[in-house]
């Protein structure tokens, strides 16, 4: 009897370590699995910090080169942007401008990208929504200012009714044929003037 137990508790413990073995192979197995789904995330982050730094240099606050004579001036107050060509005031286009504690920077800054039907991302909950009449973006998107996390720009709207109001987080909301319009008349490096 003693040798039956004994016999019993040297294959318990062999068939333990061979199960330990087992566990060990298969936890190395999962580490590497992760270690590579690691790396691919690090390498889809530093592509869109790669991005996100050229659009940052791109809209640097300070203008140094405009393009051409044309330049937009927005009047924050009176809830409007003006486009120049020459001295001359072609258009002139309502925005909906930032609410309270969102303002919208002022100063002087260059279109830095421009984007028809954009895809826009919820900050918070990072749930795309693709271009078409849900699109808090409406039609069209023309970026100015970055800070690396945060960009800033005009844009159409799915909420047309409040255009006129301070209703945005910084950016500055356009009808979507106003949008339209301006899109065909400025490109990238366009003087933007921001004031109060």
């Amino acid at each position: 009897m003693l040798l039956c137990m004994g016999t019993a508790t040297m294959l318990w413990v062999v068939q333990w370590g061979a199960l330990g073995s087992r566990l060990d192979a298969g936890i190395a197995q999962l580490k590497r699995v992760r270690g590579i789904e690691r790396q691919r995330k690090l390498a889809a982050q530093s592509a869109d910090q790669a991005r996100k730094l050229d659009r940052q240099a791109k809209s640097a606050s300070q203008v140094s080169k405009p393009v051409g004579d044309t330049q937009l001036v927005v009047d924050l107050s009176d809830r409007i942007v003006h486009f120049h060509k020459g001295t001359q005031v072609l258009n002139s286009y309502e925005l909906a401008v930032a609410q309270e504690g969102w303002e919208t920077p002022t100063g002087s800054f260059q279109i830095a990208d421009m984007e028809r039907d954009p895809i826009w991302v919820h900050p918070i909950t990072g749930v795309a929504v693709p271009a078409g009449p849900d699109n808090p973006l409406g039609v069209a998107w023309i970026g100015f200012w970055s800070d690396g996390k945060t960009e800033i720009g005009f844009h159409g709207t799915n909420q047309e009714e409040l255009i006129g109001q301070a209703v945005s987080h910084g950016c500055l909301r356009m009808r979507n044929q106003d949008i339209e319009a301006l899109y065909a008349q400025v490109t990238e490096g366009t003087l933007v003037i921001v004031r109060q």
